[in-house]
């Protein structure tokens, strides 16, 4: 028998379309109770505990339990990732749900990805950093310069306490829309985190949208140019 990760078992986990529904849904990075993850899945509470048992068991997801309500999420932004990763592959190869809503323009042009910023700004953001010589690397790998890291203090981000967790500070993205890269990991999520504080724009209450204001996107587009 080969050794070492069983890739076999984790696409069984992502393969049936109720728990991609599950784990879609979950990939705005909120926690849901399983009556709304059965709602997104479009089955039955009994159909949809099973199913999150298996993703539970799976590591795919985790539980939280306050008081008499349990709620799941994603096991971290690396699975949120390999999502976002899947949606870019099945939309490049044409394998396309039914036509896209009237949300739908709203979603391609700015989202969340888990916990980091998506779509056409989240692309302009990665390709500004680029540009301006504040990230290195290639679409795979990208590291942050010490230009970055000054843009970084002067934008108002503590590095050093992102550099403290154990969570990469830069990682390449493959955004699903644009198939192309946005930013993730720790500086990723820290950006978005800034952009809402600065009032540029807010997350759409229940959904994965982002909605910049006016003079938000004014901003954004001038503190990352292209």
């Amino acid at each position: 028998m080969k050794e070492g990760p069983d890739i076999a078992a984790l696409a069984g986990l992502i393969s049936d379309p109720a728990r991609a529904n599950i784990l879609a849904a979950l990939m705005g990075g909120r926690a849901l109770t399983a009556t709304e993850l059965a709602a997104e899945a479009g089955v039955t509470p009994q159909t949809a505990s099973t199913h999150l048992k298996r993703l539970t068991d799976g590591a795919l997801l985790t539980l939280r339990q306050q008081g008499r309500h349990r709620y799941y999420a994603l096991a971290g932004p690396e699975i949120g990732a390999v999502l976002e990763g899947l949606m870019g592959l099945a939309a490049k190869q044409g394998r396309l749900r039914a036509r896209p809503g009237p949300r739908d323009p709203a979603l391609r042009r700015a989202r969340v990805c888990y916990d980091h910023l998506a779509g056409e700004m989240g692309v302009r953001l990665f390709d500004s950093l680029r540009a301006a010589g504040r990230l290195a690397g290639d679409d795979e790998n990208v590291t942050l310069t010490p230009d970055g890291r000054a843009f970084a203090a002067e934008f108002g981000l503590d590095l050093a306490a992102l550099e403290a967790r154990r969570r990469p500070l830069c990682r390449a993205c493959l955004d699903w829309s644009m198939r192309r890269t946005h930013l993730a990991g720790g500086f990723g999520a820290a950006l978005l985190t800034r952009i809402y504080d600065l009032g540029w724009a807010k997350r759409i209450e229940g959904a994965r949208i982002v909605d910049f204001t006016k003079r938000g996107e004014e901003n954004f587009n001038a503190a990352f140019p292209l």
